[in-house]
């Protein structure tokens, strides 16, 4: 069952590295996203603004480590790879930030519209965001190809 499952997300994993787009699971992490807002807008405007990035990545990281407290490596590696396609989901969010095309929830403040104006970084937004595509891209591949290793390695080598 476990190689199936390796098998029938090989083609998604394909999908997100090369033709990421707004999908079903990013109304997952819209939901972590808002969430973060809330729970650490405590902390002042800079937290506030950082919240929702640091939520969305925090919810399938927590779900990884989990996993691999629990000693189910494959199923920490699915998660991994929901953590990798949430950072696109970032990654484009931060690349967005000078032109703020993307809809808004809320439609007042873009996050990293604001974060990165204040940092001076608000031209680099695009490098910025497709520096994280490609560091999620990475983290996609590789724990996809964990997922494999691990689903089909010979019975014997399970010790």
């Amino acid at each position: 069952m476990k190689r199936l499952l390796v098998l029938a997300i090989a083609p998604y994993v394909v999908w997100l590295v090369f033709r990421y787009e707004y999908h079903f699971l990013d109304g997952v992490n819209l939901a972590f996203h808002e969430a973060g807002h809330l729970f650490l807008g405590f902390g002042g405007k800079t937290l506030h603004f950082l919240g929702g990035t640091i939520a969305q990545l925090f919810f399938p990281a927590a779900c990884l480590f989990h996993f691999l407290a629990r000693r189910q490596p494959i199923e920490a590696a699915i998660c991994g790879i929901w953590l990798g396609e949430s950072l696109m989901y970032a990654a484009r969010y931060v690349a967005d930030a000078r032109d703020q095309v993307l809809p808004l929830v809320g439609g007042h403040v873009h996050d990293w519209g604001w974060l990165l104006s204040r940092w001076g970084l608000i031209d680099r937004c695009e490098t910025i965001g497709t520096g994280l595509h490609v560091l999620a891209s990475a983290i996609v591949v590789g724990c996809w190809s964990w997922a494999a290793w691990r689903a089909f390695r010979p019975a014997d080598d399970f010790a």
